[in-house]
């Protein structure tokens, strides 16, 4: 009987040892476990602090250049906002026109030409935040197509100042008379009979 007990108190020491063992390694492992938690959380925060600041150039960088090319072409220009906000967990870009402190929807209530002048100076401005940036040549198709006539001289206007200061080469296709006479170069493509005449 005292055989016995003794056998199993030394099954017991034996248990109580692996369990004092396992729970030591569990609290290393906890330990280890809390650091890395601490470290991931402050580079979350690092993380997130540096996307609150890109996001706030960014907001400055376009609105800026894009109100800035819009008050160059309109009498009453509309202010280009930039808001970012989340939806499905992923941070989206909202672009809308502001005008005596109303928000307007760019693409179905702001009229004679504004999309055209905004979306312009867009890539503008995407182009100089490109790093490197692509070659400096850009074309455009029929880039203020909607812009009323009214404003097409000082569309015009801008553009080459743009082209100037920034030393852009825009490559531009159009049927407008007044953008045709800021060009450096004029190059007139006809069709006739299927064949193609560049003059």
């Amino acid at each position: 009987m005292i055989k016995e007990l003794r056998n199993r108190l030394e099954q017991q020491k034996g248990q109580a040892f692996q369990i004092q063992k396992s729970l030591t390694e569990v609290k290393e492992q906890l330990t280890i476990k809390r650091r890395s938690l601490i470290r991931h959380e402050k580079a979350r925060e690092i993380v997130r602090l540096v996307g609150l600041e890109t996001q706030k150039q960014l907001q400055f960088h376009i609105s800026d250049i894009t109100s800035l090319a819009l008050e160059a072409v309109f009498p009453n220009p509309y202010e280009l906002k930039v808001e970012f906000v989340q939806r499905r967990n992923k941070t989206e870009c909202d672009l809308y026109f502001v005008r005596d402190e109303n928000k307007i929807d760019p693409l179905t209530a702001s009229g004679v030409g504004a999309v055209d002048v905004a979306a312009f100076a867009l890539r503008i401005a995407s182009w100089s935040m490109a790093s490197p940036h692509s070659r400096n040549t850009i074309i455009l198709d029929e880039p203020f197509r909607f812009l009323s006539e009214n404003y097409q001289e000082r569309a015009s206007t801008m553009l080459k100042e743009i082209s100037e200061k920034l030393n852009i080469q825009f490559i531009i296709v159009t049927h407008e008379q007044v953008l045709t006479s800021y060009a450096d170069k004029i190059f007139e493509v006809s069709i006739r009979k299927g064949k193609t005449t560049v003059k």
